[in-house]
């Protein structure tokens, strides 16, 4: 019987996990990104058995998140996801754009073999901190011969790359996988699917990716509200944005204004895609829509979508 690979890489990128405070008791005024990959590890001794590699692509607060880093971390694990000897790729990651970054890398490599993102909301100083367990149960994912594609594991959950969300600015239980509810969890190291993995996506491919920030498409997101005007969308389009996202009321409905100037410079060449504001749920198309639906994408994954298009 063939052995199954065992080794995971764990590829950092700073964030709460990597965070620290002056005080223990202090959970919000920390400084992310202030602890290096050896470290995260060092904190958890059960990781000390499993065969780790780790390496740093960046060291950044994610609310900073930027395209030269995405860029980086979809070839670093674009690399190391084709070694036979490697099972999965970890990535340590700040909460605030974690959902992003998951789709981003869903939709350039659909990867068959697990990327599994974890995080924390509580800085490695904390009392109560909780980036060691999340550390120790992404490793267990990533091992796991069941999985594949991206997925992220806070809070003993594994959330989908295209359903994960972030719904709380605080509590430590602050991802939801919205309607379609989470893939499983972990238990003691072990994964309890309650539903089955998603199928791959089509992959962009890391090796498509511009290497300059410069050469990506812009593409801004903005949003639908009670007196909303098209003045910072013609805006937009005077300066080049080449994609718009839109996070409509409701069922993606658009202030009348906002939605005359969005069907504008649709009209001159500018991509648009229509989200919405709610956070569970999908937009339901009609068949009379002007600005295309973006499905269930939330407006951040949407220009996510719309990026890569563009590409």
């Amino acid at each position: 019987m063939q052995n199954l690979p065992s080794r995971v890489v764990v590829l950092a990128t700073g964030g709460t996990i990597a965070g620290v405070a002056r005080d223990a008791s202090d959970n919000v005024g920390y400084a992310a990104a202030q602890l290096g990959v050896a470290q995260l590890l060092a904190a958890v001794p059960a990781l000390a058995a499993v065969p780790i590699e780790a390496e740093q692509v960046a060291q950044l607060d994610s609310k900073d998140m930027d395209l030269a880093t995405w860029q980086s971390l979809a070839r670093r694990c674009a690399h190391h996801l084709a070694r036979e000897d490697v099972a999965g790729v970890v990535v340590t990651h700040g909460t605030d754009t974690l959902e992003e970054t998951a789709w981003f890398l869903q939709r350039v490599l659909a990867p068959p073999k697990p990327v599994v993102l974890t995080a924390a909301m509580r800085p490695a100083t904390a009392l109560l901190c909780d980036g060691p367990q999340n550390l120790l149960d992404a490793v267990a994912v990533a091992r796991s011969a069941d999985a594949h594609g991206v997925v992220a594991v806070l809070a003993g959950t594994v959330h989908s790359a295209r359903d994960v969300r972030k719904v709380h600015p605080y509590r430590i239980d602050a991802f939801t996988s919205g309607d379609a509810g989470p893939l499983g969890v972990v238990e003691e190291g072990r994964v309890r699917p309650f539903r089955a993995w998603p199928a791959g996506d089509a992959a962009l491919g890391a090796e498509r990716l511009p290497a300059e920030a410069r050469a990506w498409p812009a593409v801004e997101i903005v949003t639908s509200h009670a007196g909303a005007s098209g003045a910072v969308v013609r805006a937009m389009a005077a300066a080049g944005v080449r994609g718009i996202v839109v996070a409509g009321t409701g069922n993606g409905s658009v202030h009348r204004a906002l939605e005359e100037a969005l069907r504008e410079v649709q009209a001159a060449g500018v991509r648009v895609l229509r989200s919405t504001r709610c956070r569970n749920g999908r937009v339901v198309a009609r068949g009379r829509d002007e600005l295309p639906a973006a499905d269930d994408l939330t407006p951040e994954k949407a220009r996510v979508e719309l990026l890569l298009r563009l590409l």
